[in-house]
Parts: C-alpha cells; structure tokens; sequence
C-alpha cells in the first residue's frame, strides 16, 4: 500500500472515530498545553450536568451500590460516562473505537431485567467498564494501533463471523452486568510507555498535558484519569498497567500470570511464553480494583481459559495481611528501593518514596533497605532478550499491511535483528528461571532483618524514574520490567504531585550512565510542577489479595 494510502486510511479512521460522538457532545475548541496544562477536574466538568459530574465522580464501588439497589438506572449511568468518555477524547486522545449506541441499548435491557425480576443481573450491574484496545468485542473493530489491522480481524480478512467474537474476559464482563462502550488507545506493537499510533496519534496525560499518558494502556490511564471511565482493563508486559496508572495518579495491579483470564484477545509477539503478558484493572480506587477482581474471579475462568489458574478469591490472605496490619495485632515490614543501581529517579518520585517510607513508620511497622543478589539490570537484559526472541518479524509483518511507519518511540521494529533459534530460547528461559530462583532466596533470607520472625512482607518502589515520561524522553524501563521478569504482583499507589518548591533540580546530582544522565536530564520542575506521583506496592506471585489489601492500607493513610 502507498504511504499516502496507510495516511489516508489512518485520517478516516481518525475522522469515524470522531463522527460517532453526538454534535451536542462536542467542544468548541481543544487547548494546547500552554493555554490549559490541566483539563481535570472543573475544567472537564464544564462540559457536563451537575448530574452527570456526580455519577461519574462516585467511584465503581459506589456506582454498584447505586444500580443494584435501583437508585440509579443503567441508562443514566451509562449517558453519564459515554458523555464525558467523549469529551476526554476530544481533549487527549484515548479512544480507539466508540460503540456508545450498543451501550445504552445494553443498559435498556439491565434496566428491563431489574424492572421485572427486582434484582440485579450481576454484581457489576451498570457499571461501565472500558478496555485496552487489546480486547475483541463484538461489532468493534480491533486494532490495536495498526492500520493494516482497520476492518479485519488482527489484520486478516474478516468474513463477517469474526465479527462476533469476543474475548473470554469481555464474555465473563457481559454476564456480571457490565456495560462495555469504548475501546482505549495503544501505542501501535504495545511495547512503549507511551501510546502514540498514526490512527488517534498521541495520548497526552490529562492532569498535565505537557506529559505523556503512559503505555500500553495509556488510553485506560487517561480515561480514567478524566473519570470518563470508573474502571477499565489493561495489560501489563513489562510495566504496562502500572506505568498508565502512575502517571494518571491511579491504582493498577499487575496480577502474576494466569491469575485472570487473557483467552481470546489480540496481542502482539503472540506466543512469546517466556515472559506473559497478563491483564489486569485501572480505577481511581482500590475498592474498585477488588470489585471487579472478586468479580471475574466468582466466574470460574479457568473453565474457560486453559492458562488461568484455578484460585478463587482468597478472603482469608486478604484479612490476615489485614490483622497484621492493625495497631497493637502485629507488625509488618517492607523492602524499600530507593535505587536501583543504574537509574536514579528524579525528585519528585524520590520524595514520594520517602512520604511512604514515612507513613509506613507512622503506622508502627519497619522498612529495611532492599538490596538483591539479582541486580535489576540483569533482569531487564533477561527481559529484553525474551521480547526479543523472534527479532521483531512480529510486528513488522503488521507495519507491512498498510505500509505505515512505526513511531520512534517504539521497540523492536527494526529489521536485521537477531532471531533466536529454539537452543538459544532454551538456555534464556533457564538464565530466567535461576534468577527468579535467586531473588526468591533473597526474599527469604530478609526474615533475619526484619524482625517479624517473617521476611518482609512487600517491597516499596519507584515504577519509573518521572511521575510521567516526556515525549520521546522514556529513557528508562528498569523499574517496572523486573516485576514482569520475576512474575510478581505489583499495585500502584498514588501518593502526591510533583512540585517546583519542593522538588527543584539536585544541582550535585552525578549521574553513573548515559541513561542516568539523560534521565535526570529530562526533569524539569517548571514542566513537572502539579503532575501526579506514584509509588508500587510489590508482593509475591499470585499474592494479589494481599497486595490490594497493602494498597488501599497504605493508599489510605498517606490521603488521611
């Protein structure tokens, strides 16, 4: 296909995307970031009722609360988020398809349901949940960014019964009551902390929109961030559920693999095993991360998905990570990362560490200073390795369809790479497993530090080296990468914004690298000043009850 083809392809899509909000649903005039840094807060709310702003500001728990009582129908509701879902596109760019009009006929029919049974479908009856464009849903279009991937299936020929697939999770949403109306914007491949494709071109990050929105779930993040969505899905390969949250200032658990259902959706590096991709939620609350959790989980998708594990939600590691927790029934202590050996972070996230650091000693607990074996650097050459096995024929192949080309950003696009052969891949995957191996024992062996006569319960760390990467400027990936490579559970945590006064330059500051130095390069507190800061709450694998709970302890007493 000619380049001004894939252009042309790329600019109707554009246009469609745009043509399915309602006229009345549309701004006058979209500011740069120079004429409105922050489109939060009262600046979306002018667009929307006093209503309106009040759903979409009550968060999912509460939400549900609402629509299974009959409070509030599922079609006022779901108006509500379809508005100002609209509105956060026209201002940063977060959606790749709109299926509004199915939507509010899904919410007639709850509505309906209720009305002649007096009860809700499900626990998540009315609750509008978006998605990563990752999943299939029914009469949507998939493309995860491509434009070779617009009006086929995963850039195949779509005869008309693809067109009726959905995935295993999007299934298990249905019948729990969800109402599912926008799909959210990637970086074409997937693999970037930013999201920019040559379809909706760049996410900007809505509370400070000199910044990026994060990847691959950029869309989710600043969805989300707008309250354009209570609650929405991601996947996470190497820090892309987390890094979308943090720089939104929103929780998101990176649950370990197989812990909820992945079965039936697009991907890229398909069959890469080494290293999984895993899905998992966004929201402005942790109550709002567990609901859904316990909710999918109450579906039995191991039934369904050949991968998922068969764990229900466990209540009781929950409540005892809960007791210890309590003043005066135990104590806890945490691993802090303050550094990682190769990458400082900036001021702002090297004072958010310290206000969890703080806050954690507040509450009666201990923290010890996390120094591994297993240097993180090794880990994320494990990780790059295993990304890429097939020297990036995966993804090129997509650019391929339409002729596009890949945004600079992305990784592993160009050709001539290395391809693996099955021994290499082999003694990779054996290198992986000794250093999970060696990280376990550490882990281990922090039982003689802490105290507790256990070792440390959770591991307190920076998810990047910025609130939020600049354009262009992701340098780093080291702090979210080791979790994926070590299959562990992580949660991001909000925990304050960056400041000019507080967070200045540090004029000593000696870098150890050409990353570092670029990194610290990169900060500037006059850009950063009000953008959100984030920490991870890092746990064990599958211990995702557990590590919810830690969040929304600590969440809660760092915003008392």
């Amino acid at each position: 296909m000619p380049s001004t083809d894939w252009k042309k392809a790329a600019a109707d899509k554009r246009e469609n995307i745009l043509s399915l909000i309602p006229s009345e649903w549309k701004i006058p005039k979209v500011p740069s970031a120079e004429e409105q840094k922050d489109v939060t807060g009262k600046y979306i709310q002018q667009y929307l009722s006093d209503k309106e702003v009040e759903i979409t500001e009550t968060d999912a728990v509460g939400i549900c609360d609402k629509t299974t009582s009959g409070s509030w129908t599922a079609v006022e509701v779901a108006k509500a988020f379809c508005h100002r879902a609209a509105v956060a596109h026209q201002l940063v760019s977060c959606l790749h398809e709109i299926f509004f009009d199915a939507a509010i006929q899904d919410a007639q029919k709850l509505d309906a349901y209720y009305k002649e049974h007096k009860k809700p479908v499900g626990p998540l009856h009315g609750l509008p949940v978006s998605l990563k464009d990752q999943f299939h849903v029914k009469d949507v279009d998939t493309t995860m960014g491509y434009v070779g991937w617009i009006g086929t299936f995963q850039g195949a020929k779509d005869t008309g019964k693809e067109r009726q697939y959905e995935s295993e999770m999007v299934k298990e949403l249905r019948e729990l009551g969800a109402i599912l109306y926008v799909k959210t914007s990637v970086p074409h491949t997937l693999m970037c902390g930013e999201t920019v494709n040559n379809i909706i071109g760049y996410t900007r990050n809505p509370k400070n929109t000199y910044l990026s929105a994060g990847g691959s779930s950029g869309g989710e993040g600043a969805l989300i961030g707008l309250r354009g969505s209570p609650v929405g899905f991601g996947t996470d390969i190497g820090g892309s559920i987390r890094i979308p949250a943090a720089f939104n200032g929103l929780y998101g658990i990176r649950p370990s693999a197989g812990r909820l259902p992945y079965e039936g959706m697009a991907n890229s590096m398909d069959g890469q095993n080494s290293i999984l991709s895993v899905v998992g939620p966004l929201a402005p609350t942790v109550g709002a991360l567990k609901l859904v959790v316990k909710g999918l989980l109450s579906k039995e998708p191991w039934l369904h998905d050949p991968l998922c594990n068969e764990l229900p939600w466990r209540t009781e590691q929950e409540q005892e990570i809960l007791d210890l927790a309590k003043a005066g029934k135990g104590q806890l202590c945490f691993g802090v990362i303050r550094h990682d050996g190769y990458c400082a972070p900036t001021p702002p996230v090297r004072r958010a560490i310290e206000l969890t650091v703080k806050t954690i000693e507040k509450l009666g607990h201990k923290t010890i200073e996390w120094k591994p074996t297993v240097t993180h650097a090794r880990l994320g050459e494990i990780c790059y390795k295993c990304w890429s096995f097939d020297g990036g024929a995966d993804v090129r192949k997509d650019f391929e369809l339409s002729g596009e080309e890949p945004a600079p950003q992305v990784m592993g696009t160009s050709a001539g790479q290395k391809v693996y052969n099955a021994s290499e891949i082999m003694a990779a995957n054996i290198e992986k497993r000794e250093a999970q191996k060696e990280y376990m024992e550490y882990w281990n062996s922090t039982k003689e530090q802490t105290g507790t006569g256990r070792p440390v319960d959770a591991i307190v760390s920076p998810l990047a080296p910025w609130p939020a990467a600049r354009p262009q400027k992701y340098t780093y990936y080291g702090y979210s990468v080791w979790v994926n490579v070590l299959d562990y559970t992580g949660v991001v945590v909000p925990v304050t914004q960056a400041s000019k006064q507080e967070d200045p330059v540090d004029k000593d500051f000696k870098p150890i690298n050409d990353t570092d130095k670029l990194t610290h390069e990169s900060y500037d507190p006059e850009i950063y000043d009000g953008a959100h800061v984030c920490v991870q709450i890092v746990g064990r694998r599958l211990q995702e009850e557990k590590m919810l709970a830690l969040a929304g302890y600590i969440g809660s007493a760092l915003h008392s």
